[in-house]
């Protein structure tokens, strides 16, 4: 496991990879792990420090992602909502053609260990509201507010 922190404007994240890819992307209170650096987190802290500075828009990173298959298909869903927009937890579970899974897919959302990069932030609830984010919902409403979104 390959670990490297980056301090953003919203607090510190902890990157986490595998010879494969980037498997975590977590808001942290304090660096808990030795600092062991690869090539994968380094162009993950290197994009996710562009996206800070409002020069990227998406990102291009191998991910090593790890949870069921309804899990990894709702994130795979979560990767198809682009910079500046948001979906509800209904048009996802549209999108994976399982209509009555809208708590499901809220729940394998708040699972994603990717924030960020898999964009679970950008997902709201039906009435437009912002629901849960594991970042906490400060976090959630900077982020959508950096790229645009009024909330």
């Amino acid at each position: 496991m390959f670990i490297e922190y980056l301090e953003s404007p919203i607090g510190l994240i902890e990157i986490t990879a595998t010879d494969m890819g980037i498997c975590g992307v977590y808001f942290i209170e304090n660096s808990q792990h030795d600092y062991r650096p690869n090539h994968i987190t380094a162009l993950c802290r290197n994009q996710l420090q562009e996206y800070f500075s409002g020069n990227r828009k998406t990102f291009d990173l191998p991910l090593d992602q790890k949870g069921t298959q309804f899990q990894k298909d709702v994130w795979h869903q979560l990767l198809t909502i682009n910079y500046g927009k948001t979906a509800t937890y209904g048009d996802i579970s549209q999108k994976i053609g399982n209509p009555k899974a809208v708590r499901a897919v809220g729940a394998a959302n708040g699972k994603n260990p990717i924030s960020i990069i898999v964009p679970c932030h950008r997902v709201i609830g039906a009435n437009g509201t912002l629901t849960g984010y594991a970042g906490g919902l400060k976090r959630k409403k900077w982020l959508l507010q950096h790229e645009g979104i009024v909330c």
